[in-house]
């Protein structure tokens, strides 16, 4: 299984350069069976490497640039009339295939974001009282400029819930960029992509990661943050079980990247600002605090076992 991992790793490494933690934790978004939202200024390769994710796991992809205009028929699909059958046909959106690239969400209008919410919880949509199955495995990357730039929508609590890790790219560090510089341009690496995983060997690494111990001991750990979230008053409210439910499956996926059979509070750890940091949000005083803030004071607050 390392080896399989390995392969999708190093060949993401190539196209994404310097960004090797953030490629971990999306790998290990996706062999947790969940959706990654990539937030982050405009250009620094929040597309790239949804495209290299897709290509390297050898997932039919599609893209939908999600403008302010967009319709939830424009994702979905929608029904047109046969003359020659005198009967509606289906005509499938987009959002049939097994990865979807939510490009640049939060410049649609909730009505347009709302179109992908069964799809992400139940695998599913029902468009005009009928409803159609996803094909399988069924992933979204959703990627979002930050609120503040002008034409932008905040996503709502039940859309950001519906993301299992929300990660930032950032800038690349100096060595990087002159590589970036220096190298081919993403577009022309990308067209020379081959995936790196057969069929069925992606499903056998997400039954692997399921498959992953989790202690007694360690899943006291997990309750214990997901206790001092709900207790505390730093916080607005506290982790749900869907966000308990999702830390341990990344955990889960973080260890079976680290080459262990077993999670470690480490895992935890390392998975939880990406797990966490989109659903807790700072109340009253502490209202000017940071995600990143207060994950710090989670981790400080909560000892291990």
């Amino acid at each position: 299984m390392n080896s399989l991992i390995q392969r999708v790793i190093e060949q993401a490494g190539h196209i994404i350069l310097g960004k090797e933690h953030q490629i971990n934790l999306a790998l290990a978004c996706l062999l947790a069976r969940g959706h990654l939202l990539i937030e982050d200024l405009p250009g620094v390769g929040k597309t790239t490497l949804a495209h290299v994710l897709a290509k390297t796991l050898g997932l039919d992809f599609q893209r939908i640039q999600f403008t302010s205009d967009l319709l939830p028929a424009d994702i979905l699909g929608v029904s047109v009339y046969d003359r020659d059958s005198a009967s509606f046909k289906f005509h499938p959106g987009p959002v049939f295939a097994q990865m979807i690239l939510a490009d640049e969400i939060n410049r649609a209008t909730p009505k347009a974001q709302s179109a992908l919410l069964e799809a992400m919880e139940e695998h599913q949509v029902t468009v005009e009282g009928e409803t159609r199955a996803l094909p399988e495995p069924f992933f979204v990357i959703a990627t979002q400029n930050p609120a503040y730039q002008v034409g932008t929508f905040p996503l709502p609590e039940s859309q950001l819930d519906r993301f299992l890790m929300r990660i930032e790219l950032g800038y690349p560090d100096a060595r990087a960029e002159r590589a970036l510089l220096q190298g081919k341009e993403r577009r022309e690496l990308l067209a020379g992509l081959q995936p790196r995983l057969q069929a069925g060997e992606l499903e056998s690494l997400q039954q692997a990661a399921s498959a992953v111990f989790a202690s007694d001991a360690l899943l006291d750990y997990i309750q214990a943050l997901l206790a001092f979230t709900r207790h505390t008053p730093r916080y607005l409210n506290g982790l749900s079980p869907r966000a308990a439910l999702a830390l341990l499956h990344a955990a889960r996926a973080w260890a079976l990247i680290s080459g262990r059979d077993a999670v470690l509070p480490e895992d935890v750890q390392a998975v939880l600002p990406a797990v966490a940091g989109h659903r807790l949000h700072p109340s009253g005083e502490f209202s000017g605090e940071s995600s990143a803030a207060l994950i710090a004071h989670l981790l400080a607050a909560v000892p291990i076992p």
